[in-house]
């Protein structure tokens, strides 16, 4: 069935709870509607063509003007989530957004080995605050002493770990940064901007083959000799100065890493 048969299909528009905003986000009202439509769209809540509600119901819903709605679903349509029709309104296309940096902060850019984008649940294995190694002060330009916050997760597909990822963050731009697991948010990039003001300008990535260690084979469940991609990223802010230092080393038996920056 192609999206046009899809978007004749396509009835009345599907309710979906969204939340409403805090109206003292740090980041920009229309960028907190995108992320929320765009992740009710991406989780399936509204599946591929089904019509959005309107946006004087989307802004009603989530205490915003109507013009900010209408602003976050100009992206989502440029970035080819939706498409907007006057016979059919706003459609869900069931295409999966380009990689760049206005989505960077939500996908992480997984795919099956048939192209499909992959939805990930993370799991927390590791959160604390201490002082900052060499070779982190070098990446993200910390004097001596500094402290900074670390963050460990594992990332699972279909209850299948394939991601052992690790987060630095200098201490000094996240006060009180959560130190429960519980109230660690999924998104961490969508949270540093909300909360914190944190907007990513360009991210650094390197990418190398490697041996899974003892470690990677108990967190992913890999029988040695195993081999992993090893990624290390590097995101820096408006100032060009360096926010997250970032490591993932993914099991690649099942999934393929895709970077498609535009």
């Amino acid at each position: 069935m192609t999206f046009d048969d899809m978007a004749e299909k396509s009835d009345s528009p599907v309710p979906v709870v969204l939340t409403r905003l805090d109206q003292e986000a740090a980041a920009p009202l229309w960028e907190v509607v995108k992320r929320q439509l765009s992740e009710a769209i991406l989780m399936g809540r509204w599946a591929p063509g089904s019509s959005l509600p309107s946006e004087v119901s989307l802004a009603q819903q989530l205490g915003v003007a109507v013009g900010t709605v209408r602003r976050a679903l100009g992206e989502l349509t440029k970035e080819g989530l939706i498409s907007r029709r006057r016979k059919t309104g706003t459609v869900v296309t069931g295409r999966s957004p380009h990689h760049n940096l206005r989505n960077f902060y939500q996908y992480f850019r997984l795919h099956r080995r048939d192209g499909a984008l992959q939805r990930s649940e993370p799991r927390v294995v590791g959160l604390g605050r201490s002082v900052a190694t060499k070779v982190i002060r070098e990446r993200l330009q910390l004097d001596e002493g500094e402290e900074v916050v670390t963050l460990e997760r594992i990332r699972s597909v279909d209850g299948k770990p394939v991601i052992h990822d690790t987060y630095v963050v200098p201490a000094s731009r996240v006060p009180d940064f959560p130190m429960s697991a519980a109230e660690v948010p999924q998104l961490l990039y969508v949270f540093l901007l909300e909360r914190y003001g944190i907007r990513l300008s360009a991210v650094r990535e390197e990418l190398r083959a490697s041996l899974a260690t003892e470690r990677d084979c108990e967190y992913l469940r890999l029988t040695p000799p195993a081999a992993v991609l090893e990624i290390e990223e590097v995101a820096y802010d408006q100032s060009n100065v360096p926010v997250i230092y970032g490591t993932r080393r993914a099991s690649t038996e099942n999934h393929m890493y895709v970077n498609e920056v535009r």
